[in-house]
């Protein structure tokens, strides 16, 4: 396989940010200039007033990589994925690949934690029970599978206490919006854990029928926080399928 260098650019989920990919990041191969952007508002960065739609976000976002080498794939995990499709329905031409792993979007008006969070008072109450001390064995059984090191899980929920706009996130990506997306020919990969417990690996038919050119990778042994859980594995996968995504 060509191991020319290629940009992998990682977006992060609703409350994180680039620490969400600090244990993965330094296992990638050589060839691979890896990126970690941090989106306004997220992990303790300042909000941006100005980013009130999802097209407002995915125009910042494609401000962040303008300068990055190519060929480029833009890796969303989470909203992140969102954010991505976004991205592509009006610059296409941004990226050279995408890579969604288990993408908030499809079905959201079927699953039962963003109902709850269309309640103003529970966006607050959301974010403060997923950030504080006492909750985070409860957390820490619910998300992860796999031993990871407690100062990591410290900042990864400390994250979530800093997030401003962790509650907009809610307004933005719903069925509707989801509902807005045309189908487009951006060559793409999509990413599932078999175990993920937060998006459903079903959830994989809804983004084959928006991209057409598609690779599904599904992996037995992942839940969904894989780059945090068994990082190497991580790098070397996502790296692994930004070559094959390349290649279609």
């Amino acid at each position: 396989m060509n191991d020319a260098p290629l940009t992998l650019i990682a977006l992060h989920g609703n409350g994180g940010g680039a620490f969400r990919f600090a244990r993965c990041a330094p296992h990638m191969p050589p060839d691979v200039r890896f990126i970690a952007p941090t989106l306004d508002g997220f992990a303790g960065l300042p909000r941006d007033p100005t980013l009130r739609t999802m097209r407002d976000y995915a125009r910042r976002l494609a401000c962040l990589i303008a300068d990055a080498a190519r060929p480029r794939v833009l890796l969303g995990h989470g909203i992140g994925g969102a954010f991505v499709l976004e991205l592509i329905q009006e610059q296409p031409e941004a990226v050279d690949g995408i890579i969604l792993h288990a993408p908030v979007g499809a079905r959201l008006d079927r699953r039962r934690f963003p109902k709850l969070m269309k309640l103003p008072f529970m966006r607050a109450l959301g974010k403060w029970l997923l950030s504080a001390p006492f909750m985070r064995p409860i957390w820490r059984r619910v998300l992860f599978r796999q031993p990871v090191p407690a100062d990591y899980l410290r900042e990864f929920f400390a994250e979530y206490r800093r997030c401003a706009v962790f509650g907009q996130m809610f307004d933005l990506i719903t069925a509707e919006w989801f509902k807005t997306l045309r189908p487009s020919a951006v060559r793409a990969g999509l990413l599932w854990g078999a175990r993920e417990r937060v998006l459903k690996v079903e959830h994989v038919q809804d983004y084959q029928a928006l991209l057409p050119r598609h690779i599904v990778r599904i992996v037995p042994e992942w839940d969904h926080f894989p780059m945090i859980e068994q990082p190497s594995e991580y790098a070397a996968e996502v790296s692994r399928l930004a070559r094959q995504v390349l290649a279609l």
